[in-house]
């Protein structure tokens, strides 16, 4: 069973990416934040950059394309075999509502007829292997039933399932349910991804769902960015997790503005950073602060001594959660 990091728009780019795989071991892959494919079928030179594997390698980076067009995917798949890439993932998950406005994501699941005759379009023809990350549906977890058949009809190498609607997003419990109905009716390997946070849930995930080819962490990976490592058998390292902050932010301030650009993309990893910090002031303090040079030495500190609880506390993101839709 493989453990990967699921993408978020935002944060998990490539400088996200090498600097936490030069700290923590055992990431098996790590997914892309899904690309757009432009209408003048060129990558630009954003997403160039974020689709080089630099010093992952090809074998460790899963491409995740959004779209509801059929060609835009098939041209997608083969720029992408073209660059080394071995497989494409096919995002109908996200539940942002401008993507869901737009059709596409987890607005796609809205028809299953639709879906049914993109999924055609795209499968005879597509150059690479296909997988496919989903939801249960757009509205009610009763929409899957309609969904499984059209899955079931294709040659999907591997179904990622987070087991809730675009409605729900990541509230309410997991219908495990779905999962189980998803094993017993579909050939293919499947995947799970949501509420994944602690050694002892993946553990528990492992033992009890049928079908299981690997695990995909999110929210988990951003509080505790040591997680994998953990469920591989390693432990939390304080100084791991400090390189990890130090290295990240030296990257960023190689190319974009301390206040405008670092501080943004740093008080949004925080937020999640801050759950395994017992003293819910921490987050606070980092918060109000409007300059890098204020929010820094702050978060230096609280990683360099701070208390480090065993598990971070997901509880209190419940009041907080502004990233809603940003896990894809």
């Amino acid at each position: 069973m493989t453990l990967d990091f699921a993408p978020m728009e935002g944060i998990t780019g490539r400088d996200f990416r090498e600097a936490h795989a030069a700290c923590f071991p055992g990431v098996d892959r790590y997914w892309l934040p899904f690309l757009t494919p432009a209408s003048n079928r060129q990558f630009t030179p954003r997403q160039r950059r974020e689709l080089d594997p630099g010093s992952l390698g090809y074998a460790r980076l899963v491409p995740q394309v959004l779209t509801k067009d059929p060609e835009e995917l098939l041209w997608a798949a083969s720029a992408l075999g073209e660059l080394g890439y071995e497989e494409l993932n096919l995002n109908l998950g996200c539940p942002s509502g401008t993507v869901v406005s737009k059709g596409k994501g987890s607005g796609m699941l809205r028809s299953p007829e639709a879906l049914d005759r993109f999924l055609e379009a795209v499968f005879s023809a597509c150059p690479l292997p296909l997988s496919v990350k989903t939801r249960i549906g757009l509205e009610d977890p009763g929409e899957w039933e309609a969904l499984l058949p059209v899955f079931a009809r294709y040659p999907i190498r591997e179904l990622t399932l987070h087991p809730r609607t675009r409605r729900e997003l990541y509230r309410g419990e997991v219908h495990w349910e779905a999962w189980f109905r998803a094993a017993e009716t579909l050939p293919f390997p499947l995947r799970c991804s949501g509420n994944l946070f602690t050694p002892v849930g993946v553990r528990a995930a492992e033992a009890a769902l049928p079908g299981l080819s690997g695990l995909m962490l999110g929210r988990g990976m951003l509080a505790d960015p040591s997680l994998i490592t953990r469920c591989k058998g390693g432990l939390r390292d304080r100084q791991a997790l400090l390189d990890f902050h130090e290295e990240l932010a030296a990257r960023y301030l190689a190319s974009m503005h301390p206040d405008g650009a670092v501080l943004p993309k740093f008080k949004e990893l925080w937020q999640y950073l801050a759950l395994l910090l017992p003293r819910q002031d921490a987050w606070k303090r980092l918060r109000k602060c409007s300059r890098w040079s204020e929010f820094h030495p702050i978060a230096r500190e609280l990683l360099r001594f701070g208390e480090l609880l065993p598990e971070a506390d997901f509880s209190r993101l419940n009041q907080r959660e502004v990233v809603l839709g940003k896990i894809q």
